[in-house]
């Protein structure tokens, strides 16, 4: 019985111990996309007051990459991951911007 209870306890450890570095793996999914993005909204004729947006995004995307690369925790992984998506969403909207 107490062997049972050792190994439903450490199941939960070794799956939580699997998943991080599986995590760590979409940082670069995330920031790719958004420099997509942001090549795509490059290519078009963005506004001034874009522009500001499109340096923010490319940022984002820089420091996104910072986080993944320096980061050893699950809480940067998480910045880079936001970062990147917010990086995304700010490219997305450029693009918004920029359609006639």
């Amino acid at each position: 019985m107490a062997r049972l209870f050792r190994v439903l306890l450490l199941l939960p450890v070794l799956a939580a111990l699997a998943v991080s570095p599986a995590l760590a793996w979409q940082c670069p999914v995330q920031w790719k996309a958004a420099e997509e993005a942001i090549k795509k909204a490059e290519g078009m004729n963005v506004p001034p007051e874009a522009k500001a947006m499109l340096e923010d995004a490319k940022r984002f995307v820089a420091e996104a990459k910072k986080h993944h690369t320096e980061g050893n925790t699950k809480v940067e992984h998480a910045r880079a991951m936001w970062k990147a998506k917010a990086a995304g969403a700010i490219a997305d909207s450029v693009i918004t911007i920029s359609q006639p």
